[in-house]
């Protein structure tokens, strides 16, 4: 009771406070949802109900006429062009896992000549908009006969200077001494990697694994400028071509949107779970 009784109660200021936080957090979830939760339901909504005035929020007569009229369409090989949007993202996802993770390993835990140059020269790269070296891939993929093939999207992307920043920032804070202990039991370079490093690695593997994906998913340039075969093209051409020729039909164009929006948004919700928990993890250890 005595220990209670120490305690202090909020004070006013104290409360007040907390509750303005409360309130300017609910603000910009608010802003942040209403415009998606919008879409969604306005891609339930007939046309006709789309440009009455004043708009409805929540459609007064629910259709899925919309969506039909994408899977009905048979100038679409919508499933194919998911599959090609899929394939090409997880393919791309792994790749940079992989080459990021080990390079920032090396960057991390070696010392060699040249070390400090060869990093200097992919922190720059970061700096360098996609537009300027967009020619210069055209010509790589050109030379290697990629063009109209889904390999066009894969090697130019296989290397990320931003994952390997991100890795090697990571990679430094875990101890030498682990490192130390697994090559006195025998251990490879390879297998200090896989088995010491990788293991603790969770979080920011999923971090730019989200990033890796998300950009792969929107790409819309370069898919554009190397694919010409309309079973070739990803999501974003797709739906680019669907409004073109659907400019009237809005509600095709919204449901359009939120069918390649929806795998994003399940990968996102995932893995960000997925991170929560790693993150714990690895502050309990």
């Amino acid at each position: 009771m005595a220990a209670n009784s120490n305690r202090k109660r909020p004070t006013l200021a104290f409360l007040l406070g907390k509750s303005g936080a409360y309130i300017v957090l609910l603000i910009g979830l608010a802003a942040t949802l209403l415009p998606f939760i919008y879409v969604v339901a306005a891609s339930f909504k007939p046309n006709i109900e789309l440009r009455q005035t004043p708009p409805t929020f929540f459609p007064e007569e629910f259709t899925l006429e919309n969506y039909s009229n994408i899977f009905a369409d048979e100038r679409i090989p919508l499933e194919r062009n998911l599959g090609n949007s899929l394939f090409v993202s997880l393919v791309r996802v792994g790749i940079t896992l992989f080459t990021s993770s080990f390079a920032g390993f090396i960057f991390a835990k070696y010392h060699f000549k040249g070390k400090n140059l060869a990093f200097g020269i992919i922190l720059v790269q970061i700096m360098i908009p996609f537009q300027v070296v967009l020619i210069p891939n055209y010509l790589l993929v050109v030379k290697l006969g990629l063009i109209d093939t889904l390999r066009a999207l894969i090697v130019p992307a296989m290397v990320d200077a931003f994952g390997i920043f991100m890795m090697k920032q990571f990679i430094e804070s875990i101890p030498n001494e682990l490192m130390d202990a697994a090559r006195i039991d025998g251990a490879s370079e390879f297998g200090i990697y896989r088995k010491i490093i990788l293991p603790q690695m969770g979080p920011p593997l999923a971090s730019l694994g989200i990033f890796t994906f998300m950009a792969t998913w929107n790409d819309y340039l370069w898919p554009l400028i190397v694919l010409t075969s309309p079973e070739k093209r990803t999501i974003p051409l797709l739906v680019v071509w669907f409004q073109t020729q659907h400019s009237a039909n809005l509600g095709s164009i919204l449901a359009a949107s939120i069918l390649t929006l929806l795998p994003i948004f399940l990968v996102y919700v995932f893995l960000q779970r997925w991170i929560v928990d790693q993150a714990s993890q690895s502050a309990f250890k």
